[in-house]
């Protein structure tokens, strides 16, 4: 493995354009925001969304890696996704955004 694609496994390196939008092609309810992913997802309920929020909670602590979360209206989730020390998207966001993918809403 090359030098170059070890960093950019370890999350420390910024992708280009090129590499989110390959990225992406994974995530299709994800958008590009600037230097942000941004997903809205929906819920049953209330205490679904917030049953939603605290299951991310635990993916970031586990990963070490820290979504923006918003709930709006009752039911309703924007989560973003960026790597801020770095100023742009790693791997660290898309792996966060798959595992988000996973999680089992109602």
């Amino acid at each position: 493995m090359s030098a170059s694609v070890s960093v950019i496994m370890s999350g420390t390196d910024v992708f280009s354009e090129e590499e989110i939008g390959i990225h992406l092609e994974s995530l299709p309810f994800w958008s590009l925001d600037g230097i942000q992913i941004v997903k809205e997802m929906a819920t049953s309920n209330f205490v679904s969304a917030i049953g939603l929020i605290n299951s991310i909670a635990v993916l970031a602590e586990t990963s070490k890696h820290h979504p923006d979360i918003h709930l709006y209206g009752w039911n309703k989730l924007q989560i973003s996704l960026s790597t801020r020390d770095l100023g742009g998207l790693t791997i660290k966001d898309f792996n966060l955004a798959k595992q988000i993918d996973n999680i089992k809403i109602d």
